[in-house]
């Protein structure tokens, strides 16, 4: 997993990495957003679809996952609770055998705040400004959305809290390229969506939950017996935009499922956070089967996941 080839996308990608610390305090060993999380072991079944849509070694035979769910924010001990943890995080990786894998990451929104890193870099300048400000309307931030509509978009959109990390539905918003063995081109984006049955909590259910409660919920859900995810791949048609995953395509759009996430078991301690400090997801699917389109987020994504691995890898311990 290399740093991007543009200097730009790298100093723009420190430049965030260190807003983010800013934003939520530098915690050595966690990453600076979607700091809380935990793994969780298990396999990935593809469909005859999937095989049909690419060459990758993924979706052709069943291969071994690592499953990160996590919470919003930068802060390793932010409260399920806290609105602020939402929207959750879903990582997978899946191990190809010896060192090679491959990642998708998804969040439980279809939204994202922004359309390119400078944006990003921006938005958070905006709500640093913002903290600090005494004057008038408009804010900093109320500058900032009023000129990034997308970005207004996210944060009203509802971002639901159900009783259990797997009975939620996530979205992958960046476009990827499928190669089929003939060569034909398929543009999707993932969706990963619930096998389980949970309530949508309310703001006042929420308040009566502990801090930890969807952690503490996952044990006692894997202990009978695996838990299955969908993942499942929206078909784009011809126009629909692959350079900005602000830009929603229509739900009308062909939904394949890819295969089944065989949630088998969490991680035990002290594995666990051993190998989320080590574990470094990348957005960019770097096998052969899949490949990138031309949304710049990618790029600028990967170098921010690859410099704030390596801090977390130098930390010598966690610090909260």
């Amino acid at each position: 997993m290399p740093l991007s080839t543009s200097e730009q996308v790298n100093a723009t990608a420190e430049a965030l990495v260190g807003a983010f610390h800013g934003a939520f305090g530098n915690h050595p060993g966690y990453r600076p957003a979607h700091a809380k999380g935990t793994l969780v072991t298990g396999i990935f079944t593809p469909t005859p679809e999937a095989a049909k849509l690419s060459k990758a070694q993924h979706f052709n035979s069943p291969t071994p996952i690592t499953v990160r769910f996590s919470n919003s924010t930068g802060i390793p001990v932010i409260p399920d609770t806290d609105p602020n943890a939402s929207p959750r995080g879903l990582g997978i990786r899946f191990n190809l055998g010896g060192r090679k894998h491959t990642d998708i990451i998804t969040h439980s929104t279809p939204f994202f705040p922004v359309k390119t890193g400078e944006d990003f870099l921006a938005f958070l300048g905006a709500l640093g400004a913002n903290a600090a400000y005494t004057g008038e309307s408009p804010t900093p931030l109320e500058k900032f959305l009023g000129s990034h509509p997308e970005t207004l978009a996210f944060i009203q959109a509802p971002k639901p809290t159900t009783e259990s990390f797997v009975g939620l539905s996530y979205f992958g918003v960046n476009a990827f390229k499928f190669i089929a063995a003939d060569g034909t081109v398929t543009t999707v984006r993932y969706q990963v969506h619930p096998t389980v049955g949970t309530d949508v909590l309310s703001e006042e259910a929420l308040k009566e939950k502990s801090p930890n409660f969807l952690f503490e919920e996952l044990p006692g859900r894997l202990a009978p017996g695996p838990v299955e995810l969908k993942l499942v791949a929206q078909i784009a048609e011809e126009g629909d935009p692959t350079h900005d995953a602000t830009i929603h395509w229509p739900e009308s759009r062909k939904v394949v499922e890819l295969g089944t996430l065989k949630l088998e078991a969490l991680e035990q301690e002290p594995k666990n956070s051993e190998d989320q400090k080590y574990i470094i997801y990348d957005p960019i699917p770097r096998v052969d089967g899949v490949e990138p389109t031309d949304d710049p987020l990618l790029d600028m994504r990967a170098s921010i996941y690859l410099i704030s691995g390596r801090e977390r890898r130098a930390a010598p311990e966690l610090q909260i």
